[in-house]
């Protein structure tokens, strides 16, 4: 059975629906939940997910916010969180990191820490069994992907083309999912631009697909109720997760 992690924005609209979108998904299918945390300057989303998050700071959202979402939501599903480095590094990550494994954090995702940067929190991860994501790009050389794999823990988020996140581009993935896998056992997921029209081409070869701008999009809908919003993102993970396992 292939996996389905669903991307939302933390507090967008607020903490509540935050909290009842995530069990929602979880019972329509998603394995896990990347807890999105809003940032001024998410260089590596699209502007569907750029504009969450600056709504949700506008909104007022706080790191605090995150800590609350996380402690309902990860008792009840695998629960991961999806930042740039500094909005980690400015809470201390010597007291962050245990924290997330306190509340149930399995991993954290940092597009903006380069695998060599992150070596030096591995202990630090590693001793609280806390799993730091690996990245692999397109532009990687074999060599790279030696090097990053050798310390994955969970699974490999493959960016499955260059670029930033939402965009509607499509790259035969296979040989960069060959190359992984001569040198790793670590489940791979492809994400950037998975939806439901995509996910079932994107998913060949690959453990499963991580998906965001398609869930976001829903959420920046002014003109549907908070209930709406949700019976149609879970629509939306029932039909991705079924295009991937057919």
């Amino acid at each position: 059975m292939k996996k389905l992690v669903a991307y939302i924005t933390s507090g967008y609209p607020e903490k509540s629906f935050s909290i009842d979108l995530a069990l929602a998904l979880k019972e329509s299918g998603v394995d896990a939940i990347e807890l999105g945390v809003p940032f001024s300057d998410p260089v590596a989303d699209g502007p569907l997910i750029e504009m969450a998050n600056h709504k949700a700071l506008k909104l007022g959202f706080k790191f605090k916010h995150l800590l609350e979402i996380s402690e309902a939501v990860a008792p009840k599903i695998d629960t991961l969180w999806m930042g740039y480095f500094n909005s980690f590094y400015q809470h201390d990550l010597q007291k962050l990191i245990p924290l997330a494994k306190k509340i149930g954090i399995s991993g954290l995702i940092i597009p903006d820490l380069p695998h060599e940067e992150s070596v030096a929190y591995n202990k630090l991860f590693n001793s609280n069994e806390v799993s730091n994501i690996s990245f692999i790009a397109p532009t990687d050389t074999q060599e790279r992907i030696q090097m990053i794999v050798k310390e994955s823990k969970k699974f490999i988020y493959m960016v499955a083309y260059t670029g930033i996140t939402g965009s509607g581009v499509s790259e035969d993935l296979q040989p960069m999912l060959s190359s992984i896998k001569k040198y790793t056992k670590t489940p791979i997921y492809v994400g950037f631009g998975v939806n439901e029209k995509t996910a079932k081409e994107k998913v060949k070869g690959a453990d499963g697909v991580i998906v965001g701008s398609a869930f976001v999009d829903i959420l920046l809908h002014d003109d549907i109720s908070y209930t709406q919003k949700i019976q149609k993102c879970s629509e939306l993970a029932q039909i991705i997760k079924n295009e991937i396992n057919i």
